[in-house]
Order: C-alpha cells, then structure tokens, then sequence
C-alpha cells in the first residue's frame, strides 16, 4: 500500500512538471508533429462563421479587417498545443496542433500569412483560421506544429514579423 502510494505521488509529481510551463501554454508533445506548411496559398471561401464586422471577448471590441492586402505587423507570437487539440476553431475546423495554422484576432478567415522569427530568422507560412490570441500584447498565435518550426516552444514566445500573402476567398 505504501509503494503505491509512493508511485503515485511520483507520477503526480512529475506530471505536474509537465503540466506547469507558461502561462496559458499546454505542455510541448513527446511526438514530432506531421504538419507541413502550406506549399502556396489556395484559393478559399470566406466561411461567414469566424468573420463577422464586430465580435467583442473580454469587454474588447475587434473589428475584422476586409481585406488582409497590405497587412505587415511586427510584435509577439505565442502558441498553443494539446489543451486545445480537437476543439472548434472560430472558422469552425477542428484545431490541429500538428497543422500549420495560427490565430489572429482581426484577419479574415482563411488567410495565409508569411512569420518570421526575429530573432533568429527562421521563416514559415501558416494559414489563420482561428481567433486569438486575447492576451496581452500578442499578435498572433501560432500552432504548436508552427512554433516548433520557429524555434519558440521552449521560450514560449518570440518577437515576429506577420506579413498576409492572401486574403483568399472564392
């Protein structure tokens, strides 16, 4: 009875080493994602779900842009993985953390957008198809598949550069 009493605290122990990272972060999975970027951007529809003028999180109103031509921001990027695996995105997809994809609180959905690791280079395409992220001064929040592929799991976020390749629509 005390060995496994032992063992289980042992398990919990560790599992809570695991489960405590960044804030708002799950933790990093053991598996190496199957995701690839996008070869180009496709030409989509613009689903009506995720895209209305106005929605409001929090008390904060956001506007959703008409078009992404032109959009170019720097700020942070941060991502999320497993607690959110499986659960609907705002365009209504099931979100994949080995996919990559991200979340923007004002681009229409699909776009696919261009991110670059300032601070080591590092480039990808990711399609947005999510809204978010609604925390601090985030820009933009990226899959798990797409943060591993910038080199940001470990810190959790990293300063990027988000330029829109297309605002496609059918």
């Amino acid at each position: 009875m005390r060995r496994s009493a032992a063992v289980l605290a042992a398990v919990l122990v560790l599992t809570g080493c695991g489960v405590f990272g960044y804030p708002g972060q799950a933790p990093a999975p053991t598996a190496a994602p199957s995701g690839t970027a996008p070869s180009a951007p496709a030409r989509e529809p613009r689903p009506t779900r995720g895209n209305r003028p106005e929605y409001e999180v929090f008390g904060v109103r956001y506007r959703v842009l008409d078009s992404a031509e032109g959009y170019d921001e720097t700020g942070v990027a941060s991502w999320y993985g497993e607690e959110f695996h499986g659960r609907s995105t705002s365009s209504g997809e099931p979100y994949d953390m080995n996919a990559m994809t991200a979340a923007h609180r004002t681009l229409p959905l699909p776009t696919y957008v261009e991110v670059t690791n300032l601070e080591n280079g590092r480039v990808i395409v990711v399609r947005v198809n999510d809204r978010g992220p609604f925390h601090g001064d985030r820009l933009i929040d990226l899959s798990y598949a797409a943060a591993r592929e910038l080199e940001i799991v470990a810190n959790g976020t990293a300063r990027v550069r988000v330029r829109a390749l297309s605002r496609v629509s059918g």
